[in-house]
Protein backbone atom coordinates (compact mmCIF):
# COMPACT_ATOMS: atom_id res chain seq x y z
CA UNK A 1 0.00 0.00 0.00
CA UNK A 2 1.45 3.36 -0.99
CA UNK A 3 0.40 6.46 0.88
CA UNK A 4 -0.40 9.96 -0.33
CA UNK A 5 -0.51 11.39 3.17
CA UNK A 6 -4.28 10.93 3.38
CA UNK A 7 -5.68 7.78 4.98
CA UNK A 8 -9.24 6.82 5.82
CA UNK A 9 -9.39 4.07 8.44
CA UNK A 10 -12.92 2.80 8.07
CA UNK A 11 -15.27 0.76 10.22
CA UNK A 12 -13.02 0.01 13.19
CA UNK A 13 -13.68 0.05 16.92
CA UNK A 14 -12.07 3.43 17.59
CA UNK A 15 -10.61 4.11 21.02
CA UNK A 16 -10.58 7.87 21.58
CA UNK A 17 -10.56 9.81 24.85
CA UNK A 18 -10.94 6.56 26.79
CA UNK A 19 -14.15 5.49 25.06
CA UNK A 20 -14.57 3.01 22.21
CA UNK A 21 -17.12 3.02 19.43
CA UNK A 22 -17.52 2.10 15.80
CA UNK A 23 -16.30 4.78 13.45
CA UNK A 24 -13.87 6.10 10.86
CA UNK A 25 -10.63 8.02 11.28
CA UNK A 26 -9.38 10.46 8.65
CA UNK A 27 -5.65 11.24 8.62
CA UNK A 28 -4.36 14.18 6.59
CA UNK A 29 -1.09 16.13 6.71
CA UNK A 30 0.21 14.14 9.63
CA UNK A 31 -2.70 14.78 11.97
CA UNK A 32 -6.02 13.17 12.85
CA UNK A 33 -8.39 15.44 10.95
CA UNK A 34 -11.72 13.83 11.80
CA UNK A 35 -13.15 10.97 13.83
CA UNK A 36 -16.69 10.19 12.75
CA UNK A 37 -18.98 7.81 10.90
CA UNK A 38 -19.71 7.32 7.24
CA UNK A 39 -16.79 9.46 6.09
CA UNK A 40 -16.25 9.66 2.33
CA UNK A 41 -12.89 10.95 1.12
CA UNK A 42 -12.22 9.87 -2.48
CA UNK A 43 -8.55 10.89 -2.46
CA UNK A 44 -7.76 8.92 0.70
CA UNK A 45 -6.01 5.56 0.85
CA UNK A 46 -8.62 3.28 2.41
CA UNK A 47 -7.74 1.00 5.33
CA UNK A 48 -10.52 -1.45 6.11
CA UNK A 49 -10.56 -1.86 9.89
CA UNK A 50 -13.73 -3.93 10.13
CA UNK A 51 -13.61 -6.09 13.25
CA UNK A 52 -10.41 -4.39 14.42
CA UNK A 53 -9.39 -1.95 17.13
CA UNK A 54 -8.15 1.46 16.05
CA UNK A 55 -6.12 2.78 18.96
CA UNK A 56 -3.44 5.33 19.79
CA UNK A 57 0.02 4.21 18.72
CA UNK A 58 1.56 2.18 21.53
CA UNK A 59 4.13 3.85 23.78
CA UNK A 60 7.13 2.01 25.21
CA UNK A 61 9.15 3.77 27.91
CA UNK A 62 11.74 1.02 28.36
CA UNK A 63 13.66 -0.50 25.47
CA UNK A 64 17.21 -1.01 24.23
CA UNK A 65 18.14 -0.02 20.68
CA UNK A 66 21.87 -0.79 21.13
CA UNK A 67 23.14 2.00 18.87
CA UNK A 68 25.74 3.44 19.18
CA UNK A 69 28.24 0.68 19.81
CA UNK A 70 26.33 -2.59 19.57
CA UNK A 71 24.90 -2.47 16.06
CA UNK A 72 25.56 -6.22 15.64
CA UNK A 73 22.70 -6.72 18.13
CA UNK A 74 20.38 -3.98 16.86
CA UNK A 75 20.51 -0.51 15.42
CA UNK A 76 18.03 2.32 15.67
CA UNK A 77 16.63 1.66 12.19
CA UNK A 78 16.01 -2.06 12.75
CA UNK A 79 14.77 -1.57 16.31
CA UNK A 80 12.32 1.15 15.39
CA UNK A 81 11.10 -0.93 12.42
CA UNK A 82 10.44 -3.78 14.85
CA UNK A 83 8.64 -1.33 17.12
CA UNK A 84 6.40 -0.22 14.26
CA UNK A 85 5.61 -3.85 13.47
CA UNK A 86 4.55 -4.22 17.09
CA UNK A 87 2.24 -1.19 16.93
CA UNK A 88 4.57 1.23 18.75
CA UNK A 89 4.87 4.82 17.57
CA UNK A 90 6.87 6.23 20.51
CA UNK A 91 9.78 4.35 22.08
CA UNK A 92 12.21 5.43 24.81
CA UNK A 93 15.62 3.79 24.66
CA UNK A 94 17.97 3.21 27.58
CA UNK A 95 21.47 4.63 27.91
CA UNK A 96 23.61 1.46 28.05
CA UNK A 97 25.22 2.06 24.66
CA UNK A 98 28.89 2.54 23.75
CA UNK A 99 29.61 5.33 24.28
CA UNK A 100 27.07 5.58 27.07
CA UNK A 101 24.34 8.14 26.50
CA UNK A 102 25.60 10.37 29.29
CA UNK A 103 26.02 13.61 27.35
CA UNK A 104 24.11 15.82 24.95
CA UNK A 105 26.12 14.72 21.90
CA UNK A 106 25.01 11.10 22.21
CA UNK A 107 21.45 12.11 23.06
CA UNK A 108 21.24 14.23 19.92
CA UNK A 109 22.85 11.49 17.83
CA UNK A 110 20.17 8.99 18.90
CA UNK A 111 17.38 11.46 18.17
CA UNK A 112 18.76 12.16 14.70
CA UNK A 113 19.11 8.46 13.88
CA UNK A 114 15.52 7.94 14.97
CA UNK A 115 14.29 10.78 12.76
CA UNK A 116 16.30 9.48 9.81
CA UNK A 117 14.87 5.98 10.21
CA UNK A 118 11.34 7.36 10.32
CA UNK A 119 9.63 4.28 11.74
CA UNK A 120 8.74 5.58 15.21
CA UNK A 121 9.40 8.53 17.49
CA UNK A 122 12.64 7.69 19.32
CA UNK A 123 13.14 9.37 22.69
CA UNK A 124 16.49 8.75 24.42
CA UNK A 125 16.64 8.06 28.15
CA UNK A 126 19.99 9.40 29.32
CA UNK A 127 22.27 7.98 31.98
CA UNK A 128 21.86 9.05 35.59
CA UNK A 129 25.60 8.77 36.29
CA UNK A 130 28.54 9.16 33.95
CA UNK A 131 29.51 5.90 32.29
CA UNK A 132 26.74 4.15 34.28
CA UNK A 133 29.37 3.80 37.00
CA UNK A 134 27.22 5.08 39.84
CA UNK A 135 29.70 7.76 40.84
CA UNK A 136 29.53 11.19 39.15
CA UNK A 137 26.10 12.55 38.23
CA UNK A 138 25.44 13.48 34.62
CA UNK A 139 24.55 17.05 33.59
CA UNK A 140 20.78 16.76 33.89
CA UNK A 141 20.13 20.27 32.57
CA UNK A 142 22.12 19.74 29.38
CA UNK A 143 20.51 16.35 28.84
CA UNK A 144 17.02 17.78 29.33
CA UNK A 145 17.78 20.54 26.83
CA UNK A 146 19.10 17.97 24.34
CA UNK A 147 15.81 16.06 24.54
CA UNK A 148 16.33 13.32 27.11
CA UNK A 149 13.00 11.83 28.15
CA UNK A 150 14.23 10.65 31.57
CA UNK A 151 17.35 9.59 33.47
CA UNK A 152 18.30 6.01 34.32
CA UNK A 153 21.29 3.77 34.88
CA UNK A 154 19.11 0.88 33.73
CA UNK A 155 21.02 -2.38 33.86
CA UNK A 156 22.62 -1.22 37.09
CA UNK A 157 21.50 0.29 40.38
CA UNK A 158 23.18 3.27 41.97
CA UNK A 159 24.77 1.45 44.91
CA UNK A 160 25.49 4.54 47.01
CA UNK A 161 22.19 5.58 48.62
CA UNK A 162 23.26 9.18 49.24
CA UNK A 163 24.28 9.55 45.60
CA UNK A 164 20.89 8.22 44.53
CA UNK A 165 19.25 10.77 46.81
CA UNK A 166 21.29 13.57 45.24
CA UNK A 167 20.40 12.30 41.77
CA UNK A 168 16.70 12.45 42.57
CA UNK A 169 17.04 15.98 43.89
CA UNK A 170 19.08 17.12 40.89
CA UNK A 171 16.77 15.58 38.29
CA UNK A 172 13.76 17.20 39.95
CA UNK A 173 15.16 20.67 39.20
CA UNK A 174 14.97 19.99 35.48
CA UNK A 175 11.65 18.16 35.43
CA UNK A 176 13.20 14.79 34.59
CA UNK A 177 11.92 11.52 35.97
CA UNK A 178 14.44 9.08 37.43
CA UNK A 179 13.86 5.45 36.44
CA UNK A 180 15.24 3.01 39.00
CA UNK A 181 16.64 -0.38 38.03
CA UNK A 182 16.16 -2.07 41.41
CA UNK A 183 18.85 -4.68 41.89
CA UNK A 184 21.34 -5.35 44.67
CA UNK A 185 24.32 -6.92 42.90
CA UNK A 186 25.58 -8.45 46.15
CA UNK A 187 22.29 -10.26 46.67
CA UNK A 188 22.22 -11.42 43.05
CA UNK A 189 25.51 -13.13 43.87
CA UNK A 190 25.92 -14.83 40.51
CA UNK A 191 22.31 -15.97 40.24
CA UNK A 192 21.02 -16.55 36.72
CA UNK A 193 17.35 -17.38 37.36
CA UNK A 194 14.75 -17.05 40.07
CA UNK A 195 15.76 -18.69 43.34
CA UNK A 196 13.24 -21.42 44.08
CA UNK A 197 11.98 -24.84 43.10
CA UNK A 198 13.12 -24.69 39.49
CA UNK A 199 16.60 -23.32 40.17
CA UNK A 200 17.11 -26.19 42.61
CA UNK A 201 15.77 -28.79 40.19
CA UNK A 202 17.88 -27.47 37.32
CA UNK A 203 21.04 -26.97 39.33
CA UNK A 204 21.32 -23.30 38.35
CA UNK A 205 22.28 -20.56 40.82
CA UNK A 206 19.22 -18.61 41.85
CA UNK A 207 18.60 -14.90 42.48
CA UNK A 208 16.57 -14.02 45.54
CA UNK A 209 13.63 -11.69 45.02
CA UNK A 210 15.09 -9.61 47.85
CA UNK A 211 17.74 -8.41 45.37
CA UNK A 212 14.96 -6.52 43.59
CA UNK A 213 12.76 -5.61 46.51
CA UNK A 214 15.35 -4.13 48.88
CA UNK A 215 16.64 -1.58 46.35
CA UNK A 216 13.10 -0.82 45.24
CA UNK A 217 12.11 0.02 48.81
CA UNK A 218 15.25 2.11 49.33
CA UNK A 219 14.76 4.18 46.19
CA UNK A 220 11.09 4.79 46.89
CA UNK A 221 11.92 6.03 50.39
CA UNK A 222 14.63 8.32 49.00
CA UNK A 223 12.09 9.79 46.60
CA UNK A 224 9.79 10.39 49.55
CA UNK A 225 12.57 12.20 51.41
CA UNK A 226 13.14 14.46 48.40
CA UNK A 227 9.40 14.86 47.75
CA UNK A 228 9.87 13.92 44.12
CA UNK A 229 8.59 11.25 41.79
CA UNK A 230 10.36 8.05 40.86
CA UNK A 231 9.58 5.32 38.34
CA UNK A 232 10.41 1.69 39.08
CA UNK A 233 11.44 -0.45 36.12
CA UNK A 234 10.35 -4.03 35.38
CA UNK A 235 8.61 -5.07 38.61
CA UNK A 236 8.69 -8.87 38.62
CA UNK A 237 7.68 -10.03 42.11
CA UNK A 238 4.57 -10.08 44.26
CA UNK A 239 6.58 -8.46 47.04
CA UNK A 240 7.65 -5.65 44.73
CA UNK A 241 4.04 -4.97 43.81
CA UNK A 242 3.18 -4.87 47.52
CA UNK A 243 5.96 -2.34 48.17
CA UNK A 244 4.65 -0.03 45.45
CA UNK A 245 1.05 -0.49 46.59
CA UNK A 246 1.92 0.53 50.14
CA UNK A 247 4.00 3.48 48.95
CA UNK A 248 1.10 4.76 46.88
CA UNK A 249 -1.22 4.31 49.86
CA UNK A 250 1.13 6.54 51.84
CA UNK A 251 1.07 9.21 49.16
CA UNK A 252 4.59 8.72 47.82
CA UNK A 253 4.95 9.76 44.18
CA UNK A 254 5.93 6.43 42.68
CA UNK A 255 4.97 4.83 39.39
CA UNK A 256 6.06 1.48 38.04
CA UNK A 257 5.98 -0.85 35.07
CA UNK A 258 6.12 -4.54 34.40
CA UNK A 259 6.99 -6.33 31.16
CA UNK A 260 4.91 -8.71 29.04
CA UNK A 261 7.08 -11.74 29.77
CA UNK A 262 6.41 -11.49 33.51
CA UNK A 263 2.67 -11.56 32.81
CA UNK A 264 2.81 -14.55 30.47
CA UNK A 265 5.64 -16.86 31.56
CA UNK A 266 7.22 -18.26 34.71
CA UNK A 267 10.54 -19.76 35.75
CA UNK A 268 9.23 -23.19 34.74
CA UNK A 269 10.00 -22.12 31.17
CA UNK A 270 13.72 -22.41 32.00
CA UNK A 271 13.40 -26.19 32.38
CA UNK A 272 14.86 -26.86 28.91
CA UNK A 273 17.89 -24.64 29.66
CA UNK A 274 16.94 -22.37 26.76
CA UNK A 275 19.13 -19.30 27.22
CA UNK A 276 16.44 -17.20 25.53
CA UNK A 277 14.54 -17.46 28.81
CA UNK A 278 17.34 -15.65 30.63
CA UNK A 279 16.22 -12.13 31.45
CA UNK A 280 16.98 -9.61 34.19
CA UNK A 281 15.16 -9.60 36.55
CA UNK A 282 14.46 -13.29 36.00
CA UNK A 283 11.16 -14.94 35.23
CA UNK A 284 9.45 -15.60 38.55
CA UNK A 285 6.79 -18.00 39.85
CA UNK A 286 3.14 -18.47 39.00
CA UNK A 287 2.28 -16.77 42.30
CA UNK A 288 4.28 -13.74 41.20
CA UNK A 289 2.67 -13.74 37.77
CA UNK A 290 -0.85 -13.73 39.17
CA UNK A 291 0.08 -11.05 41.72
CA UNK A 292 1.39 -8.82 38.94
CA UNK A 293 -1.85 -9.26 37.01
CA UNK A 294 -3.81 -8.24 40.09
CA UNK A 295 -1.52 -5.24 40.55
CA UNK A 296 -2.30 -4.18 36.99
CA UNK A 297 -6.00 -4.57 37.69
CA UNK A 298 -5.98 -2.45 40.86
CA UNK A 299 -3.73 0.27 39.46
CA UNK A 300 -0.62 -0.51 41.49
CA UNK A 301 1.30 -1.19 38.29
CA UNK A 302 0.81 1.84 36.08
CA UNK A 303 1.94 0.60 32.70
CA UNK A 304 3.47 -2.15 30.60
CA UNK A 305 6.89 -1.67 28.97
CA UNK A 306 8.61 -4.15 26.68
CA UNK A 307 12.20 -4.01 28.01
CA UNK A 308 13.04 -4.98 24.41
CA UNK A 309 16.61 -6.30 24.71
CA UNK A 310 17.87 -7.71 21.39
CA UNK A 311 21.04 -9.82 21.26
CA UNK A 312 23.14 -11.44 18.58
CA UNK A 313 22.87 -15.21 18.28
CA UNK A 314 26.40 -15.56 19.67
CA UNK A 315 25.33 -13.84 22.89
CA UNK A 316 22.66 -16.47 23.53
CA UNK A 317 24.03 -19.62 21.91
CA UNK A 318 26.22 -20.40 24.94
CA UNK A 319 25.85 -22.03 28.35
CA UNK A 320 22.95 -20.62 30.36
CA UNK A 321 25.17 -19.23 33.09
CA UNK A 322 27.17 -17.00 30.72
CA UNK A 323 24.44 -16.09 28.23
CA UNK A 324 23.35 -12.46 27.90
CA UNK A 325 20.11 -11.47 29.60
CA UNK A 326 17.19 -10.14 27.61
CA UNK A 327 14.26 -10.83 25.30
CA UNK A 328 13.57 -9.24 21.92
CA UNK A 329 10.09 -8.04 22.74
CA UNK A 330 8.69 -5.37 20.41
CA UNK A 331 6.98 -7.73 17.99
CA UNK A 332 5.35 -10.02 20.55
CA UNK A 333 4.41 -7.52 23.29
CA UNK A 334 0.85 -6.73 22.25
CA UNK A 335 -0.04 -10.34 21.45
CA UNK A 336 1.46 -11.67 24.68
CA UNK A 337 -0.52 -9.13 26.68
CA UNK A 338 -3.72 -9.82 24.75
CA UNK A 339 -3.28 -13.57 25.22
CA UNK A 340 -2.36 -13.37 28.91
CA UNK A 341 -4.62 -10.53 30.02
CA UNK A 342 -7.55 -9.82 27.68
CA UNK A 343 -8.39 -13.27 26.39
CA UNK A 344 -8.78 -14.75 29.92
CA UNK A 345 -10.79 -11.68 31.02
CA UNK A 346 -8.31 -10.13 33.47
CA UNK A 347 -8.32 -6.78 31.64
CA UNK A 348 -10.70 -5.27 29.13
CA UNK A 349 -9.22 -4.18 25.80
CA UNK A 350 -9.62 -0.57 26.88
CA UNK A 351 -7.72 -1.22 30.11
CA UNK A 352 -4.88 -2.96 28.29
CA UNK A 353 -4.53 -0.20 25.71
CA UNK A 354 -4.46 2.40 28.50
CA UNK A 355 -1.52 0.58 30.09
CA UNK A 356 0.32 0.64 26.76
CA UNK A 357 -0.54 4.14 25.48
CA UNK A 358 -1.42 7.16 27.58
CA UNK A 359 -0.35 5.72 30.95
CA UNK A 360 3.34 5.33 30.02
CA UNK A 361 3.22 8.60 28.10
CA UNK A 362 1.92 10.47 31.14
CA UNK A 363 4.62 9.03 33.40
CA UNK A 364 7.37 10.71 31.38
CA UNK A 365 5.31 13.68 30.22
CA UNK A 366 5.41 12.68 26.55
CA UNK A 367 3.07 14.11 23.93
CA UNK A 368 1.83 10.69 22.85
CA UNK A 369 -0.63 7.92 23.55
CA UNK A 370 -3.90 9.61 22.57
CA UNK A 371 -6.10 9.39 19.49
CA UNK A 372 -8.01 12.65 19.08
CA UNK A 373 -8.88 15.05 16.29
CA UNK A 374 -6.17 17.68 15.94
CA UNK A 375 -3.41 15.54 17.41
CA UNK A 376 -0.53 13.86 15.61
CA UNK A 377 -1.69 10.79 13.70
CA UNK A 378 0.01 8.04 15.71
CA UNK A 379 -2.28 5.05 15.30
CA UNK A 380 -2.24 1.27 15.54
CA UNK A 381 -4.85 -0.97 13.90
CA UNK A 382 -5.11 -4.27 15.75
CA UNK A 383 -6.89 -7.48 14.82
CA UNK A 384 -8.03 -8.98 18.15
CA UNK A 385 -9.04 -12.34 16.68
CA UNK A 386 -5.94 -13.10 14.62
CA UNK A 387 -4.14 -16.21 15.81
CA UNK A 388 -0.49 -16.61 14.89
CA UNK A 389 2.62 -18.52 15.86
CA UNK A 390 5.78 -16.74 16.92
CA UNK A 391 8.56 -17.19 14.37
CA UNK A 392 11.66 -15.15 15.26
CA UNK A 393 13.05 -15.64 11.75
CA UNK A 394 10.34 -13.21 10.62
CA UNK A 395 11.23 -10.52 13.18
CA UNK A 396 12.16 -7.11 11.82
CA UNK A 397 14.48 -6.81 14.80
CA UNK A 398 18.03 -8.07 14.42
CA UNK A 399 17.52 -9.73 17.80
CA UNK A 400 15.84 -13.11 17.30
CA UNK A 401 16.18 -13.94 20.99
CA UNK A 402 12.73 -14.92 22.22
CA UNK A 403 11.70 -17.82 24.44
CA UNK A 404 8.28 -17.78 22.78
CA UNK A 405 9.21 -19.25 19.40
CA UNK A 406 6.45 -21.67 18.41
CA UNK A 407 3.96 -20.23 20.91
CA UNK A 408 0.44 -19.63 19.57
CA UNK A 409 -0.73 -16.11 20.40
CA UNK A 410 -3.86 -14.07 19.77
CA UNK A 411 -3.93 -10.45 18.66
CA UNK A 412 -1.97 -8.99 15.76
CA UNK A 413 -1.00 -5.51 14.63
CA UNK A 414 -2.14 -5.01 11.04
CA UNK A 415 -1.16 -1.37 10.46
CA UNK A 416 0.89 1.30 12.21
CA UNK A 417 0.79 4.98 11.30
CA UNK A 418 3.30 7.38 12.85
CA UNK A 419 2.98 11.10 12.24
CA UNK A 420 0.62 10.38 9.36
CA UNK A 421 3.08 8.01 7.68
CA UNK A 422 2.28 4.32 7.21
CA UNK A 423 5.21 2.66 8.96
CA UNK A 424 3.91 -0.90 8.99
CA UNK A 425 1.27 -2.85 7.07
CA UNK A 426 -0.32 -2.73 3.71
Amino acid sequence: MSGNGVYLIRGGNVLSQGAAGSGDVLVRNGIVETIGQGLEVPEAVLIDASGMWVVPGLVDIHCHLREPGFEHKEDIASGSAAAAKGGFTTICCMANTDPVNDNAVVTEFIKKKGRDAGHARVRPIAALTKGLLGEELTEAGELAEAGAAALSDDGKSVRNANRMRLALSYAKRFGLTVISHPEDADLVNGGVMNEGRWSTALGLPGTTRAAEETVMARDIMLAAVENTGIHIAHVSTAGGADIVREAKRRGIRVTCETAPHYLYATDELVREYDSNTKVNPPLRTEEDRTALIEALRDGTIDCIATDHAPHHLDDKNVEYSIAASGISGFETALAICWTALVKPGFLSPEELFAKMTHAPSDILGLDAGRLEAGRAADIAVIDPCAEWTVDPAKFASRGKNTPFAGHALTGLVRYTICGGKLTYGG
